[in-house]
């Protein structure tokens, strides 16, 4: 059989599958792994004891649990948990949006493969529109998301050093070239590989430029504010006519339950909901479902608050210490981790590739991911994407440590 064009695209090999590939073969594996490269959450005891106290009201309850499992939802997505959401935003920020402003998808992946290809590709004017990454590294995720190839143009980003070992990205206005091949600008925040969090600045200056240029401004949340709240600084969210914010349940505790939450203008929802009934008829009520109550009472914004991003900061800072410990005198900088629960780890002139790094380390039973993924859009040829790995830090913390041990002989050998 031949595939078309698109199907060649999509059965080619690619960062995402290889992280996902990764991840079902630690999870099912008969030997040993320590899965430090996956983005599956942490199960948080007092998180998981809510959601099995919620999954329990729903099958004492027929007619919920029939609705359910038994109905599609609409193409937009189930209407009482879009109305749930609309509330809390509008009682916690003063947004001024309602269920019509709500869809969503079946994973915040599948809002993110709509949303690049609805503002970029071909043009019914014979024009060729991109989406602006402006802070690179950027999610593994976004690389392959386009129907057509190039879709992403990056920025590298400047760099601050904070001490020692720590430093922090920064969007570099001065460089950053916004023209009209343009169709969106795109962020995550936290930043997904490195943690990094978006000052308020850089974020109102970037929502500033999306206005003037009458382009969206697509900022991805899945674990940021206002919930899962995965993040170790202060980040004050924002939303307007201009903004597409994507949320998700996945780092709460419930990735199997697939539910992305996009919060956008009118259009951009009802283009969602077109998309959603094309692909997949309607999203899952599971997630919804699930959540419904907890959107009502607000307890998904305080379980993030109060549970699950201090969780993530405790385990951020045994992560560095035991990277001290491990490392030693051999040269390596870890960017701040203030927010998500990734690492994104830097060996300077490391003499090996960052993908050689994590072939050798799958050897000895840890995974985790070379950073050449992280750089879609981006032209020029930077030595850096070469030196990196992400580190996830979710896992036991026995299981974390030894990893890391191993990570430090293996660098600590390639420097010889």
């Amino acid at each position: 059989m031949r595939f078309s064009t698109f199907g060649q695209k999509f059965t080619a090999q690619t960062g995402i599958m290889q992280l996902m590939a990764d991840l079902g073969d630690a999870l099912s594996s008969d030997r040993p792994v320590i899965m430090l490269g996956g983005g599956n959450p942490a199960k948080i005891p007092q998180v998981q004891q809510v959601l099995r106290q919620r999954m329990y009201d729903i099958l004492l309850d027929e007619d919920r649990f029939d609705s359910i499992i038994g109905d599609y939802a609409p193409p937009a997505g189930n209407l009482p948990f879009r109305e749930a959401i609309a509330q809390l935003l509008r009682q916690e920020f003063g947004w001024d949006l309602g269920p019509e402003n709500i869809a969503l998808t079946n994973g915040s992946q599948t809002a993110f493969f709509y949303l690049f290809n609805l503002f970029g590709g071909p043009t019914p004017e014979g024009g060729f529109r991109r989406i602006l990454l402006p802070l690179t590294p950027e999610y593994i995720g976004y690389a392959d998301a386009g129907v057509v190839p190039d879709l992403f143009v990056a920025a590298r980003p400047s760099i601050e050093y904070l001490d020692d070992v720590l430093y922090k990205y920064h969007v570099d206005f001065r460089h950053l070239q916004v023209g009209e091949d343009i169709g969106a600008i795109c962020v995550s925040r936290p930043t997904n590989p490195t943690g990094n969090v978006l000052t308020d600045e850089e974020m109102a200056h970037l929502a500033q430029i999306a206005r003037e240029q009458d382009i969206p401004l697509i900022i991805d949340g899945a674990y940021g504010t206002p919930f899962p709240n995965i993040i170790f600084t202060q980040a004050q969210p924002l939303w307007d006519e201009h903004i597409v914010l994507l949320l998700s349940l996945s780092k709460l505790g419930m990735p199997g339950a697939r539910t992305g939450i996009v919060i956008a203008n009118e259009t951009v929802i009802s283009a969602i909901a077109s998309m959603n009934a094309i692909a997949s008829l309607a999203p899952g009520n599971i997630g919804a479902g699930l959540a419904l109550e907890m959107a009502r009472s607000g307890e998904l914004i305080q379980i993030g608050r109060e549970v699950v991003g201090p969780y993530y900061r405790a385990k951020a800072q045994k992560a560095l210490t035991w990277f001290a410990e491990s490392m030693r005198d051999t040269p390596y900088r870890i960017h701040k981790p203030e927010g998500a629960f990734f690492l994104w780890v830097w060996f300077p002139q490391l003499p090996i590739t960052s993908a050689e790094l994590y072939q050798r380390l799958k050897d000895r039973g840890v995974v985790v991911v070379p950073g050449h993924y992280f750089f879609p859009g981006l032209q020029e040829d930077w030595r850096h994407r070469y030196e990196c790995i992400r580190v996830s830090y979710a896992q036991d913390d026995a299981l974390v440590r030894r990893g890391i041990e191993i990570i430090a002989q293996e660098v600590r050998q390639a420097y010889g």
